[in-house]
């Protein structure tokens, strides 16, 4: 028998090419002798079984393109509202500005005879129609918008009351007896994605966490599509594994569902059944050698306990007064409403990282999900209404770091903002239908996601941003002075309190917020009516800033030399083009210089009025969306 050729040809040459494979025939034909031709004839056939399957999801990703495109447009709405009523007011100045030069409106009943042209009698009307249509309209919706920012307002000083109940009477959790002999099987993970910033010490920090080798694993989980960033990662994995770290590099290849499908995935491992509690760290969080022995032995003689999450800790909250702001606002979340939610309610959102989860409660609860961008939020609620409890130490700090530019903070809050509209409407019915009590069901689903996930943003945006500007061109509906001073101010000193270093940026932090309340009302409404943008994971940018930054340099140089002699081992290559150097820019934020404008034209309004407080509060206001929106705020993107 003399080797031939063996052409097949498939049915459906536009998706297929002919596939040539040689071999032995017999000198009958009838009978395939060659291993080579059965393993080539199967994967023909099983090319041909799946085509149809192929081509629908080529069709439904095109599908999917094309819906994303018109949802994208869809996000834009809110900047054509915005150039509408900018276009409006300032028009509206302009033809006050006129009249108050003519003298029309001084006060005093205006005579037909002395009406004497066009433009007089049109700014009559206007002042009726004003009177008698608009001002009744815009009352009904400030005092509406008064009211939500009243119990929002009251809801917070409840907080800071149970705060200060909580330091007067030293209430926190206690370790149990004879915690210090309690070591359980601990699985740690450490979920990533293109962070080639902060792969190394997020790595390190796990590696030297103290706990026995023999109960404690480490699953690095890396979702990087950039093969030089895949090699690094893997490259540190082994130098720690050669240390006698037990330690696993595990990568996807079909990187579906951001995060959550990234533990999900992890999960599903067969050792995992071995493990009792598991461990999260993002990829730039560095816990203290001593986490898992402050932390997973609270679990132990509490078998309700599902969640211990630590408080967060910033290595460059002092590097701009972004990071300063932001320290603000995050020291409040931890102190205040994380600690007090603990204590008296045994429930919190899960930040996701910095956490200890039994993983029977994941189990239980339904695993990770990629239903939403708030995986995190999602299981807390999930393992909540299953019956199980949380724990939060405010004495446990693990360092992290703040996103230190304008346009990372905005992808992120937008994400925070947008994925729990996402989940409130996924999870309402499960809420309302579960077994439990009816106190915590209205702790879910009001004070939880309506009061301080959707109202709060909301009256931010509708309050100070769009209706205080329009009451200096519609008089009739002036708001009072303690709503746009007093109260806000007060509320930003209680914000305050948790991080008392920051008093002097007191004022700068209440601009700030409303001004963020542009991005999370956006973000709110894609979330609420399922719009595109509110599917969007934009891995938050690092800077790789570490509290001992001479040690990671030293750490970078000696990895950069080693990476060659290992590459070869491994089979990879890295990337040898040199990076260039890009220089930083400044972005405009198109919505952000909308409102500054809307605000700083009512400002010029008020002015005709003589009101003090509004005008200084509209000009500040109106700035701190200009600098904002010029990207003046945080350090410049590359």
């Amino acid at each position: 028998m003399a080797p031939t050729s063996v052409v097949v040809k498939m049915e459906n040459p536009n998706n297929f090419s002919l596939v040539q494979f040689n071999g032995e025939i017999s000198e009958k034909g009838s009978k395939v002798k060659s291993t080579k031709q059965l393993t080539g004839l199967l994967i023909l056939r099983l090319q041909r079984l799946t085509s149809p399957v192929f081509n629908s999801i080529i069709i439904l990703k095109q599908r999917a393109f094309f819906k994303r495109r018109e949802q994208t447009r869809k996000r834009w709405k809110i900047l054509s509202f915005l150039k509408i009523i900018l276009v409006v007011a300032f028009l509206t100045l302009l033809f006050e500005i006129y009249a108050h030069w003519k003298q029309w409106n001084l006060g005093h009943m205006i005579r037909p005879q002395e009406v004497t042209t066009i433009a007089h009698a049109v700014y009559l009307q206007w002042l009726s129609i004003r009177a008698d249509y608009i001002a009744p309209a815009l009352v009904y919706l400030s005092r509406f918008c008064i009211v939500l920012f009243l119990v929002q307002s009251i809801d917070r000083f409840v907080q800071c009351v149970g705060c200060f109940w909580i330091k007067c009477k030293g209430l926190k959790p206690v370790l149990p007896k004879k915690a210090n002999s309690y070591y359980p099987m601990v699985l740690v993970q450490i979920p990533m994605c293109n962070e080639k910033e902060v792969y190394e010490q997020s790595i390190s920090a796990a590696s030297n966490l103290d706990w026995p080798r023999d109960r404690l694993l480490i699953q690095v989980l890396d979702d990087s599509n950039v093969k030089s960033v895949q090699i690094l990662i893997r490259n540190e994995v082994n130098r720690w594994k050669q240390r006698g770290v037990n330690i696993i590099y595990r990568h996807r290849f079909l990187r579906t569902g951001y995060k959550a499908g990234n533990l999900n995935s992890a999960m599903s491992c067969d050792y995992v059944r071995d493990y009792e509690f598991v461990a999260l760290f993002d990829a730039d969080f560095q816990p203290n050698p001593d986490f898992l022995k402050q932390t997973v032995p609270h679990f132990k003689d509490n078998p309700q306990l599902g969640l211990v999450q630590a408080r967060w800790s910033f290595v460059n909250k002092d590097e701009n007064l972004l990071t300063r702001l932001q320290n603000i606002n995050l020291a409040f979340h931890f102190e205040v409403e994380q600690q007090v939610n603990g204590v008296f309610l045994n429930f919190f959102g899960f930040n996701g990282t910095a956490g200890v989860w039994r993983i029977k409660a994941l189990e239980d609860s339904g695993g990770w999900l990629e239903r939403t961008t708030v995986e995190d939020m999602d299981i807390a609620v999930r393992a909540h209404l299953r019956g199980w409890k949380f724990i939060f130490l405010n004495d446990v700090k693990v360092s992290c770091e703040l996103p230190e530019s304008y346009q990372a903070y905005k992808k992120q809050q937008h994400r925070w903002h947008s994925g729990p509209m996402q989940l409130f409407r996924l999870c309402l019915p499960t809420i309302i239908t579960s077994k439990i009590s009816a106190w915590k069901k209205m702790n879910l689903v009001f004070l939880f996601f309506l009061l301080r996930k959707l109202i709060l943003p909301f009256y931010s945006f509708t309050l100070f941003c769009i209706i205080l500007p329009l009451t200096m061109f519609i008089p009739e509906a002036e708001l009072p002075i303690w709503v746009i001073c007093y109260v806000p101010v007060f509320m930003s000193l209680l914000n305050i309190l948790p991080s008392p270093k920051s008093f002097p940026f007191v004022i700068p932090y209440l601009m700030f917020e409303n001004t963020m309340s542009v991005t999370k009302f956006n973000a709110m409404v894609s979330g609420l009516f399922q719009l595109g943008s509110s599917y969007e994971w934009v891995v938050t940018k690092k800077t790789g800033r570490s509290s001992d930054t001479n040690l990671l340099e030293i750490g970078k140089k000696a990895l950069e030399k080693s990476v060659s002699e290992s590459d070869i081992e491994l089979g990879g290559e890295v990337d040898e083009k040199e990076e260039k150097i890009n220089k930083k820019r400044n972005r405009i934020y198109r919505n952000e210089l909308a409102l500054a404008c809307l605000l700083l034209t009512a400002a010029a309004r008020s002015l005709l009025s003589a009101q003090g407080v509004h005008f200084y509060f509209l000009l500040f206001q109106g700035l701190s969306f200009l600098v904002v929106g010029l990207d003046l705020i945080g350090e410049q993107v590359v």
